[in-house]
């Protein structure tokens, strides 16, 4: 994957900043961000899964003869997943159907519409935008492109989850470089439908070395369908409200993304849209790009770290005051106009 993403125009890794400020407010020993501010020329990092999948559907379509007309790629989307899969539709010559659901910016549809995709606008949340789109989806020279999961339609978003996987790499790499050859201690990973947090799952438990970071997932309180899972201990699907975190408002977890959810994190909490607004301001201060959704990260982190009860919390997780820590800002404040709205009233994390 990460051969195929260096071919593409405009690939070049995100940039891992260190925050020393962090690091001393929060208490460890180093605070590193991935700052998805700009990907593949997108301000989300949803172009990897999406370039990915997209190149393994047009491949298998040619190899069996299939690609004589352009493809329609169709997809639903809180507003980056489906701006990818439009960008790449553009860029190929096919064709993209993207629905949106209620909540997502005005702005964030009309950058869809400009890589030319018909949008559907569908008044009602993300699950529903899904079916619509599934549906859509069987017309005649039509693919679904879809970031999530459920049973009998599994393949595409592994693919898509593979392509997320360059992040991944990227981070190991930078880390290295600046002297960090053991790994993080712990990484926070905004969550959805949980496909990027089954990608950082995968590539971290799956060394040989051991068990590596802890693995914190960050979800609104509005939408916090990957929590609840997890206190059931059986996926469920849950009815969103909403939240500045556009691109997490989603209600049910990914179907192949739940069983590394179940058994890879470590940690899961649910923040407030105030939470993430402190968290985005902060790191504009430090210089860093970030919208709701990426500054989850570190808002969750806030809430794990801090507080009634942190320092049980801290020894769960094994940090402590040497500890590096990685946040995953998976959002430029230009993906989501939300961001500017600035803090609204304190709410209190829950988790």
């Amino acid at each position: 994957m990460r051969d195929f993403h260096a071919t593409l125009p405009d690939y070049a890794p995100t940039p891992l900043i260190e925050l020393p400020l962090l690091a001393r407010e929060l208490g460890v020993g180093r605070v590193f961000v991935k700052d998805e501010s700009s990907r593949l020329g997108l301000p989300a990092f949803k172009a990897l899964g999406a370039s990915w999948a997209v190149r393994r559907i047009l491949a298998e379509r040619a190899a069996s003869g299939e690609d004589a007309l352009p493809v329609t790629l169709v997809t639903a989307t809180d507003g980056n997943h489906g701006r990818a899969v439009a960008r790449m539709a553009r860029l190929l010559g096919q064709r993209a159907h993207v629905f949106v659901p209620q909540g997502v910016h005005p702005q964030a549809v009309s950058a869809i519409a400009a890589e030319r995709a018909e949008v559907t606008q569908v008044a009602g949340p993300y699950d529903q935008a899904v079916r619509l789109a599934a549906e859509a989806s069987a017309a005649a020279d039509s693919v679904l492109v879809q970031d999530t999961a459920w049973p009998g339609y599994e393949r595409i978003p592994g693919w898509i989850v593979e392509g997320y996987s360059t992040l991944c790499a990227e981070i190991d790499e930078q880390l290295t470089a600046a002297g960090v050859t053991s790994g993080p201690g712990l990484v926070a990973v905004p969550v959805g439908v949980g496909s990027l947090a089954q990608a950082v799952v995968t590539h971290y438990r799956s060394r040989p070395s051991g068990r590596g970071p802890a693995l914190l997932s960050v979800e609104p309180e509005a939408a916090a369908c990957v929590l609840e899972s997890l206190s059931l201990g059986a996926p469920v699907s849950i009815t969103t409200g909403a939240t500045t975190m556009a691109g997490l408002n989603c209600g049910t977890p990914s179907s192949i993304a739940w069983p590394h959810l179940r058994d890879g994190l470590d940690a899961a909490v649910a923040i407030t849209d105030p939470d993430a607004a402190r968290a985005a301001a902060r790191l504009a201060e430090l210089g860093v790009s970030s919208g709701p959704c990426g500054a989850a990260a570190l808002a969750g982190l806030r809430a794990a770290l801090t507080g009634a009860g942190a320092d049980e919390r801290r020894t769960t997780l094994g940090l402590g005051p040497c500890s590096v820590v990685v946040l995953l800002s998976t959002e430029g404040t230009a993906a989501n106009p939300y961001s500017d709205a600035g803090p609204a009233a304190a709410g209190r994390p829950t988790s």
